[in-house]
C-alpha cells in the first residue's frame, strides 16, 4: 500500500527558500500524478504544483508561484520534492504532497487518492 511523509517544513525567513520532500513507500509506478498542495488556517486546500510522471509535458504551477517555484522527483528513490523561492507570507501553511494514477487537471485536490500528513511550514516577522 502506497504510503507518502513530507519532510522539510519549519520557520521560513521572508524572502527565503522552501524546500520540502514527499518519500513514497510502496511507490512501484511510473504512471502517477504527483502534487503538493497548501492549506492556511481557515482556507480551502489548494494546488501549488503538481506533474504527471509518465507525461514529457511540463510541470503545473499555481498562478502565486509561477516563476519561484520547482517540482523534481527521484524516481530511484521514490521521492519528490517542492521548492519556493523568494518566500511569501502567503507561502505558509500545512503543505502536504499527494500521489494518484492519473489524474487531470492535477492542480485540483479531489482526484488525489494518496495524501502525505502534512508539514507545517511558517513564517517569521
Amino acid at each position: 500500500q502506497l504510503q507518502l511523509v513530507e519532510s522539510g517544513g519549519g520557520l521560513v525567513q521572508p524572502g527565503g527558500s522552501l524546500r520540502l520532500s514527499c518519500t513514497a513507500s510502496g511507490f512501484n509506478s511510473y504512471y502517477y500524478t504527483i502534487g503538493w498542495f497548501r492549506q492556511a488556517p481557515g482556507k480551502e486546500r489548494r494546488g501549488v504544483s503538481c506533474s504527471l510522471i509518465s507525461s514529457d509535458e511540463a510541470p503545473y504551477y499555481a498562478d502565486s508561484v509561477k516563476g519561484r517555484s520547482t517540482i523534481t522527483r527521484d524516481n530511484a528513490k521514490n521521492t519528490f520534492y517542492l521548492q519556493v523561492n523568494k518566500q511569501r507570507p502567503e507561502d505558509t501553511g500545512v503543505y502536504y504532497c499527494a500521489a494518484v494514477e492519473y489524474y487531470d487537471p492535477c492542480l485540483g485536490p479531489a482526484g488525489y487518492g494518496e495524501w502525505g500528513q502534512g508539514t507545517l511550514v511558517t513564517g517569521s516577522s
